[in-house]
């Protein structure tokens, strides 16, 4: 019975995927009124849900995509995925509104550089702290701060080692976890309650990922305001990283 079963999950595996995801939703919720009164929100609970469960797959099975590695649950790996990922964030940003866009204006972009170059100089700094001096690995760990994608494209242009790629990654990923997790929180402290805000800070933090489970948490209605300038964030980080922030480091760390 219990192969039979195993079977059916590992055949079915995206929609088993989806079925633990929903259940994992519902239970945070619950868990969101009958806990916190909602103050925290259901879906703050379900990320950190995820990651717990994240957590002991790995631990479980030692290998590196959590629940994923285990065979019943391998269709979460798709679900979670890139090609999916960037499906539901370009069809979110189809949602927002051009009006509340164009509201935005130049504060929205000023966002977008101060976010890529802030994250890239304190980057740099952390990666400098602990004992890189050469530039490119300097400038793809910055470019990890970043995102996790830029530092990759960064150290892959520069010709950076697999070590400090993978450094980059990790500085990214850590970023988007914090901020999945911490946008709840912080909300109403930054008035983070309206979509020039939600532009602002999408521009300001740039993980999109991050950006659209933290706003998604706090605000629904914010997630594509967020997500349409977090989106611009990770191209404009491609770009600068490693031509005009690398050129600036190199200078600076010869």
């Amino acid at each position: 019975m219990f192969e039979i079963l195993s079977d059916t999950f590992v055949e079915n595996g995206l929609i088993v995927s989806f079925a633990i995801v929903g259940i994992t939703i519902y239970l945070s919720y619950i868990l969101s009124d009958k806990l916190t009164n909602g103050k925290i929100h259901g879906s703050a609970i379900a990320i950190i849900m995820g990651l717990i469960l994240a957590y002991f797959g790995g631990l479980f099975t030692g290998g590196e995509q959590g629940l994923a590695d285990i065979g019943i649950f391998a269709g979460i790996g798709l679900m979670g995925g890139g090609m999916l990922r960037d499906f539901a964030i370009v069809a979110t940003a189809f949602g927002a509104s051009l009006d509340e866009i164009k509201k935005a204006g130049l504060p929205g972009i000023i966002s977008l550089f101060a976010g890529v170059i802030v994250s890239f100089v304190i980057g740099v700094l952390i990666a400098f702290a602990f004992g890189y001096t050469d530039p490119v690995s300097l400038s793809t760990i910055g470019a990890g701060a970043a995102t996790y994608i830029v530092g990759p494209v960064t150290g892959s242009a520069l010709g950076a080692s697999s070590e400090v790629i993978a450094l980059s990654v990790a500085a990214g990923l850590i970023k988007s976890i914090l901020t999945m997790i911490g946008t709840p929180f912080v909300a109403k402290y930054i008035g983070l309650d309206n979509p020039r805000s939600a532009i602002v800070y999408g521009g300001l933090m740039g993980t999109t990922s991050g950006v659209a489970g933290g706003l998604a948490a706090t605000d629904p209605k914010l997630v594509p305001y967020g997500a349409m300038t977090a989106t611009f964030y990770t191209g404009l980080g491609c770009l600068m990283a490693p031509s005009i922030l690398f050129l600036v480091t190199r200078t600076i760390f010869g």
